[in-house]
C-alpha cells in the first residue's frame, strides 16, 4: 500500500507541504513547470534548492506580481471569492473539490472564531493569492502521488504570540487551535508559530490516520523548507514507501429517511461526494406504518466523521446518524497518461495481491471519440 508518512516535528505550512511533495513527485523542475500551468491567476511558482545545518531540501517560492510571498501586502477575499479562483484553474475537478473542502474547514473555524456565518468570513492572511497557490499545489500534488494512506505525527506547534491581521493573538491562533482538534499535537519548545491554518487544514483534510510512522518500506522522502530560521532545522519531512498491511479502516454512516423527494435525496448525494466522501449510496428499504424509505449510506475517512455528521443534519431530515468503524481491503492506484490514436487519455491502474488491472477513463474515451 502506497503510504506518506509526514513528520511535523517542526510543524507545518502549506508552502512547507508543497515543496516536500514535489520532491517526492518528480524532477523539481519539471514539477514547477507543472505547478505553473496550473494558471493561477498572477501567480508564479519557483522551487528552489535551499540549505539549512547542512540539509538540503527545496523551499517553494510563490511570486505574486514580481512581489515574492510574505512581502506583499494581504487582502480580503470572502469563500466565495476564493471558490470562483479555484473553479477556474487548469485541474481536475477532484484537485478542484479538494482545495474548496480545504478551505471551507478553514472558513468554518474562523467562522467559530469570530461567531460569524460562515457566507459572511472574510479571510486576511488565508485569503491571499499565495495561500491559495499553497492549497491547490499540494491537492494537485497529493493526487498526482495517490497515496492509499496519509500517516501524520504529532503536531508541534510552538508557543508565545503571533502578529495578524486581527491583531497579536496567541500559538496556536485561535482558528488554528480549532482545525487542530482531533489531531494529536504538543507546543514544543520552539517560541513561535510552527503550524500555520493552511497547514492544520491540510494536515486535517489529507491525514487518515495520526501516530509515529508505521513499519513501511521507503522509496522516497521529501524536504520542504520553511520561510523562519530557528535554532532547529525548520522543515517538514515527508516520507513515501509500501506498507505491507493493505487493509484501513473507514466509517460507514447511515440514516433512514422517509419524508425526503428524491431530488431532495439527489442533491445531498452530490454534495457529500463533493465534500470528499469516499462513497455514497440509497437503498430502499421498508419502514413503520409501512412507509417505502431510503437507507442513506456515506463512506468517510475516520478523521472526518464530525464533519459528515454535520453535513449529514444540515442537509436531510434525519434525527440521527448510526456510523461504524469497518476495516477494509484496498488495491494501490495510480494514474497515467498515455497516447492514443485518438487522442491523449488517462489510465487508471489498480495493483495489489498479485492483481494489476487498468482501465481508462471514461470522461477521456468519450472526450475523445466526440472530438
Amino acid at each position: 500500500m502506497k503510504t506518506l508518512f509526514i513528520e511535523c516535528n517542526m510543524g507545518a505550512a502549506g508552502d512547507m507541504l508543497t515543496a516536500a511533495l514535489a520532491e517526492l513527485t518528480g524532477d523539481i523542475r519539471d514539477v514547477n513547470e507543472r505547478l505553473n500551468a496550473i494558471n493561477i491567476p498572477k501567480v508564479t511558482f519557483d522551487l528552489k534548492p535551499l540549505v539549512r545545518a547542512g540539509i538540503t531540501g527545496t523551499y517553494s517560492d510563490v511570486d505574486i506580481d514580481g512581489v515574492h510571498e510574505h512581502e506583499h501586502h494581504h487582502h480580503h477575499s470572502s469563500l466565495g471569492d476564493i471558490e470562483d479562483i479555484i473553479d477556474s484553474l487548469n485541474v481536475s475537478d477532484k484537485v478542484k473539490q479538494d482545495a474548496k473542502a480545504v478551505y471551507k474547514l478553514i472558513a468554518e473555524a474562523e467562522s467559530k472564531v469570530h461567531g460569524k456565518e460562515v457566507s459572511d468570513i472574510h479571510f486576511h492572511e488565508v485569503g491571499t493569492m499565495d495561500a491559495i497557490a499553497d492549497v491547490t499545489a499540494v491537492c494537485y500534488l497529493m493526487e498526482s502521488i495517490a497515496p492509499s494512506k496519509v500517516v501524520v505525527s504529532p503536531v508541534t506547534t510552538g508557543f508565545g504570540s503571533v502578529h495578524c491581521a486581527h491583531g497579536i493573538l496567541p500559538v496556536p491562533a485561535p482558528a488554528t487551535a480549532l482545525l487542530l482538534q482531533g489531531i494529536p499535537s504538543l507546543q514544543g519548545n520552539i517560541e513561535g508559530e510552527l503550524i500555520t491554518p493552511t497547514g492544520a487544514a491540510l494536515i486535517k483534510y489529507f491525514a487518515t490516520d495520526y501516530g509515529h510512522m508505521p513499519v513501511m518500506r521507503i522509496d522516497k522522502i521529501g524536504t520542504g523548507m520553511g520561510t523562519k530560521e530557528f535554532e532547529q532545522v525548520n522543515c517538514v519531512r515527508i516520507f513515501m514507501g509500501e506498507t505491507e498491511d493493505q487493509s484501513d479502516s473507514i466509517i460507514e454512516m447511515s440514516c433512514n429517511l422517509d419524508d425526503m423527494t428524491g431530488e431532495e435525496i439527489g442533491y445531498c448525494t452530490n454534495l457529500l461526494v463533493e465534500q470528499g466522501a469516499l462513497d455514497v449510496f440509497t437503498t430502499p428499504i421498508g419502514m413503520k406504518k409501512n412507509r417505502p424509505g431510503i437507507l442513506l449510506t456515506v463512506l468517510i475517512k475516520p478523521s472526518d466523521k464530525d464533519r459528515f455528521a454535520k453535513l449529514i443534519f444540515e442537509n436531510t431530515t434525519t434525527i440521527g446518524i448510526r456510523y461504524i468503524t469497518k476495516d477494509r481491503f484496498t488495491l494501490t492506484r495510480r494514474t497515467e497518461e498515455v497516447s492514443t490514436r485518438l487522442g491523449k487519455a488517462r489510465i487508471k491502474i489498480s495493483e495489489g495481491y498479485g492483481v494489476t488491472r487498468s482501465k481508462p477513463e471514461f470522461d477521456d474515451v468519450v472526450s475523445n471519440i466526440e472530438e
